[in-house]
């Protein structure tokens, strides 16, 4: 079996990156991290979750992410599927983060898109039916 094990972003600023991501998985930790250099740019590196999977944060980020509106080569979004969307939601409102916009209505799932601090779309889906033809319309 093959299972995605981590992403590496480049953030501008770990701490800020690191409160939105802890309260959407508030069971991980800090994993490990460092200083390391990076084509000749120092950076702090730090690495998120839990025993199997984990997101990498590098501060050395400058400028802006790409236009999520645009078609430039880049990373549209990434998903996490969740068991409790509503506490996610909840989650990250009370630290000032509403959803950037709901996705389409389905018997099945129900999703919500944000904006991380570094300016990278994150979908949350919770699925309300493990039946894969129902799960995997489209």
């Amino acid at each position: 079996m093959m299972h995605l094990e981590h992403l590496n972003l480049v953030v501008k600023d770990i701490p800020t990156t690191l409160a939105f991501y802890q309260a959407i998985f508030p069971h991980w930790k800090t994993r490990g991290g460092g200083v390391s250099q990076w084509y000749g740019v120092d950076r702090n590196w730090v690495h998120f979750g839990d025993d199997y999977q984990y997101l990498t944060f590098n501060d050395d980020g400058v400028g802006n992410n790409r236009d999520l509106t645009g078609h430039q080569v880049g990373l549209a979004h990434f998903a996490f599927v969740v068991d409790d969307l509503d506490g996610v939601i909840a989650r990250l409102a009370a630290i000032g983060h509403p959803v950037d916009k709901d996705g389409a209505e389905d018997p099945f799932r129900r999703n919500a898109y944000y904006i991380d601090p570094d300016g990278y779309e994150v979908e949350f889906v919770q699925y309300l039916s493990d039946v894969p033809r129902e799960r995997n319309r489209y």
